[in-house]
């Protein structure tokens, strides 16, 4: 049957199970995450802060990329924070604090923001501010 190509299923697409729209968001933002870090290293003096973003949560670590590990994580799954009222973006404000607070117990005082190729905006930014008020330099 020439001619009668079925449409591509949405699991056809590169990032899973989304549709093209979503599959070319994914790809344009994993780009710019590259893009960022051919420039952001984090060494053992000033470890790498990433952010993760999805729907529904917000995942972040302090990651020592020279030694290859995660010194720190915090997320919204957190039960402190799980449990917690507010929104989404209140719940990323306290995961920057609750990041803040672990990673000055690991002796941790500065690190190197990486934004993961997010905007920095709503969720990403009151992580970071929350960080930052907490006491650790980004």
């Amino acid at each position: 049957m020439a001619g009668t190509q079925a449409k591509r299923s949405s699991i056809e697409y590169a990032t899973g199970r989304v549709g093209p729209r979503t599959a070319a968001k994914t790809r344009a933002r994993i780009r710019r995450h590259l893009r960022v870090r051919k420039k952001v290293t984090g060494d053992a003096a000033r470890p790498r802060l990433v952010v993760n973003r999805s729907a529904k949560h917000i995942f972040v670590q302090v990651v020592d990329d020279t030694a290859g590990r995660t010194l720190v994580s915090a997320s919204t799954l957190d039960e402190s924070i799980k449990s917690a009222d507010g929104d989404k973006t209140a719940k990323a404000k306290l995961v920057g604090a609750l990041v803040a607070e672990r990673a000055k117990t690991a002796g941790i005082s500065a690190v190197v923001f990486d934004r993961g190729g997010y905007q920095y905006h709503g969720r990403v930014a009151a992580l970071a501010d929350s960080a930052r008020e907490a006491g650790l330099t980004l």
